[in-house]
This record gives structure tokens, sequence and C-alpha cells, in this order.
């Protein structure tokens, strides 16, 4: 899915561009949970449950920090990008102001996962087009805030171009793909899965397909552009990552990860193997380190890059001359015999709790 940065990002060129749910990190509300449980039966989130990451200043303020129990793509590709980024929406939560340009990926995303409710004669693009205000309304009643990207548009033009925009992106993936031969096995899924290591690794689908041989199909929409040659490898990460959870969770390889660019009218494709999931998760495990060490020494450092204009927390960021807040996790002090870690005998960081991405 799209966060406001995504298109900047593509357009930074060797920097790490984040891959952010755009609803709040965790489980979303009316989300399936995979696997199922025990009896077969497919757990519903309820809407109470929604909000697990870097969310509103609502929740932020309500819930106390916490050291991060797991890892998403959305996450992963945060500290990747910046330490202290990390930081600010994972332990810290830092509100963030809504931007037009994640919300719009937010309302294509469930146009086109509403569209399917529909026979498949009847999903056509004048169809989709039509649930675009629909989901606008349910938007703004499920997340107020984005209420206000509009509050200085008192007459509606900027936001009847905005829709007109959205129903575009819509519009075009029936360029892309034809619904009418899709029959999707699951929708904006939620998945976690447990490496032997103990790291929890959870995400959100767009779409996953199932042939009929069996064979898995894993699909995101993008509302931006595709990426260069040179830099689609980093695109293909947050697929390969959900690959690996699939791989894991039922021993099944994804036979293809397919990546739909609205924006831009592409289909990036990849089909891993074994060893593409088994470096991904080598290189969560080294990162998943990281980020402990990050959390018990309370060293996150800023990793400034093109992206940094984007980023809504220079205000508390010293690249801008800002001070972080006061640290609210204790600090493992470093053993003076250790080569920098924690302190002899300090408890790691649990990969227990409550959810976090």
């Amino acid at each position: 899915m799209e966060t406001s940065t995504e298109g900047a990002a593509e357009d930074c060129g060797s920097d790490v561009a984040p891959v952010t749910e755009t609803v709040a990190d965790g489980y979303p509300a009316g989300a399936q949970v995979y696997p199922a449980g025990a009896d077969g039966a497919v757990a519903t989130v309820e809407a109470g449950e929604a909000g697990e990451g870097a969310a509103t200043a609502v929740v932020a303020a309500a819930r106390p920090a916490i050291a991060p129990a797991s890892l998403s793509p959305s996450r992963a590709s945060d500290f990747m990008q910046c330490p202290l980024l990390y930081r600010f929406r994972v332990i810290d939560r830092l509100p963030e102001k809504p931007s037009a340009a994640a919300t719009k990926g937010t309302l294509v995303h469930a146009v086109l996962e509403r569209l399917f409710d529909a026979p498949a004669a009847e999903r056509t693009a004048p169809r989709a087009k039509s649930l675009v205000p629909g989901q606008w309304d349910r938007l703004r009643e499920s997340r107020p805030e984005v209420v206000e990207l509009f509050e200085d548009d008192p007459e509606g033009e900027r936001l009847a171009t905005w829709l007109g925009e959205a129903e575009q992106l819509v519009e075009r993936w029936f360029s892309l793909e034809d619904p009418t031969r899709l029959e999707p096995a699951e929708r904006e899924l939620f998945v976690e899965a447990e490496l032997d290591s103990g790291l929890r690794l959870r995400g959100i689908i767009d779409r996953v397909d199932v042939a009929a041989t069996g064979e898995v199909r894993i699909v995101d929409y993008k509302t931006g552009k595709a990426p260069r040659p040179e830099y689609a490898e980093g695109a293909l990460f947050q697929m390969k990552f959900y690959a690996l959870v699939v791989w894991r969770l039922k021993q099944v390889i994804p036979r293809r990860l397919q990546l739909v660019y609205l924006g831009s009218g592409d289909v990036l494709t990849y089909d891993p193997v074994r060893a593409d999931l088994e470096r991904v998760e080598r290189k969560l495990l080294a990162l998943w380190d990281a980020i402990r060490q990050a959390t018990e020494t309370g060293e996150w450092r800023p990793r400034p890059t093109k992206l940094c204009g984007w980023c809504d927390h220079q205000a508390h960021c010293p690249e801008f001359g800002g001070t972080p807040p006061p640290y609210p996790l204790p600090v493992r002090v470093a053993d003076p015999g250790s080569a920098g870690g924690p302190a002899r005998g300090a408890p790691a960081v649990e990969n227990s709790g409550p959810r976090e991405m």
C-alpha cells in the first residue's frame, strides 16, 4: 500500500523508499487474520483494535511506550531509511499529519477491495468509479483527521479534483487487470508468522490469488509510479517480506509477486525462489538485531537523505536543530568489558506484548 513519501522516494534515486500500510500499522478494522484459528475459522479484528502503529495523536497519547515486539515491511523500511524515524514512529509514536497522497492511496485500495463484492460481470470501471464517493465518506468516518486535508477548501474545488484523480487511478487499473476474470482468495489480508529465532513478522497483503493448481500469487496495488529498473529491488522488498511470511505459515513459496502501479500503468512481477526468501530472512534478522540494540541503548541515529524534506518530525530531529523527546524506555548501560553491547545480565527485549510494527 501507499505512503505519502512513496512517490518522493521514487524521485530520489537511491534513498530507501518507505513501504507503509496506509491504515495504522497493526490490525486494521475488519481485516481477516491469517492463518485461521485452530477450528479453521478466520478471526475478524474489530474496529476497536485498529490503530497499532504510528497513528493519530489520540491513539499515541493514550498508549504507553513499549519496546518493539515485531516487524512489518513498513517499519523495516523506516529503520533502513532512518533509525531515528523508526523510533519516532514506533516508540515515541509521534503524531503525523495526514497526507493527500497517502489518503488517496487508502481510498483507492478500499475501492478495489470492495469492487470484488460484486458479481464478476458487474465489476466494471463505471461501477468502480461510482464507489469512490461512498468509500471517501467511510474513510472520513473511520479516520476523521483526514478531513483537515481540505479545511482550506470551502468551495470543494480541491476535493473534487482530488476525488477525480482517485477515479482516474481506479479506471487505469482496468487496463492492467481484468477483475471479471479474478476471484481473489483473500483481500486486505493480515498475516503474521514467528520465525525460529522468535522474531514475529506481520503485514497486510492487498490481494492473494490462488490458482486451481494451488499456486499462490501475491498482489500489491501502488498508486504511485513504478520505480526505475535499477531501483526495482527496493520495491520488491515488501513483496519478498510477504512471501517469506506466507512460506513460513503455509510451507508454500508463492509462485508470483506482482506490483500494480496505477500511477504509471506498469505491472512489475517477480517469481521468488527459496534462496530469495532465505536471504530476506537473514536480512531481517540482522535488521532486528540492530533494532534491539538501539532499543536497549537508546541510540537512534538520524540518517539524512532527500526524503527528510517530507518528514513530519523535523522539529524533533537533531539534523534540523531539533531535540528528540526524552527517551521513554529504560536504557541498558554498556558493560565496560563488552564491545558496546547491553549490560551483563540485562534482559533482552521480549518478542511479546502489544502488537507493534
